[in-house]
C-alpha cells in the first residue's frame, strides 16, 4: 500500500497492512510499524482506534514506552489534550529516576526508568506502546507507575498478543489494541 492511498472504506485495522515484516532476524520485532506512522490517515485512524475504548474515562497523563511507544503515546496525548511522559530505557534521563528491570520480547535483560517528579499518587495514566508481545516491557512500565502511586487507567498498543504476559495484562487492566479478532491468531503466530 502506498503512503498516500486511503481506502474508500476504512475498517478498524486497515492500516495494519502498512507495517513491514522483519528482515533482520530474531533480535527484532516481527513487524515494523514505522511505515504506518508515515501515513497521515493511517496514523490518525490507529490513534482513534486505540483511544475509542477510553472515551469518557478519566485520564490525567499519557505515558509512552521507549522508543516506538513515544510516537503513539505523543499522538494519543495530543489527541486527548493531555501531557506526555516518556518511560525510558535506563541511562537516558538526567533527572532523579526510579528503575525497574525486565526481560524484553527477545529475552534480553534490560532496565527501564521514569522520572520521579511526574507521577503523584492517584494520577491516572494511559500507558502506550507499539506492541505487547511477551508483556515484559509493559509490565515493567506498570510497575514503575504503580510504585510511584500512579493508577494505570489503561494500556494501549497496536497489537496485544495472547501470550502469557499479554493475557496477564489484559486480565488486570483495561486494554485497547488495533488487531481485529479475525486477524488475532495470525498476529499471535507472527504470520
Amino acid at each position: 500500500m502506498d503512503l498516500c492511498h486511503v481506502p474508500a472504506t476504512r475498517e478498524k485495522g486497515w492500516y495494519l497492512a502498512l507495517m513491514a515484516p522483519n528482515v533482520k532476524g530474531p533480535n527484532y520485532a516481527w513487524l515494523d510499524p514505522s511505515r504506518l506512522y508515515c501515513h497521515p490517515q493511517g496514523l490518525q485512524d490507529c490513534v482513534a482506534d486505540l483511544l475509542q475504548p477510553f472515551q469518557g474515562d478519566a485520564i490525567d497523563l499519557v505515558a509512552g514506552i521507549d522508543a516506538m511507544g513515544f510516537i503513539l503515546g505523543a499522538a494519543a496525548a495530543a489527541t486527548l489534550q493531555k501531557g506526555f511522559l516518556a518511560i525510558r530505557k535506563a541511562g537516558h534521563l538526567c533527572v532523579q529516576t526510579v528503575a525497574q528491570p525486565y526481560t524484553d520480547y527477545s529475552g534480553r535483560e534490560k532496565v527501564m526508568e521514569v522520572r520521579t517528579d511526574a507521577i503523584r499518587p492517584g494520577l491516572r495514566i494511559l500507558l502506550v506502546d507499539q506492541w505487547v508481545e511477551t508483556g515484559g516491557t509493559m509490565r515493567a512500565a506498570i510497575e514503575l507507575v504503580e510504585r510511584l502511586g500512579g493508577v494505570v487507567a489503561g494500556v494501549a498498543a497496536i497489537c496485544m498478543e495472547n501470550s502469557e504476559g499479554g493475557k496477564w495484562i489484559q486480565e488486570r487492566y483495561k486494554c485497547s489494541h488495533c488487531v481485529p479478532p479475525r486477524l488475532q491468531p495470525r498476529f499471535d503466530q507472527h504470520q
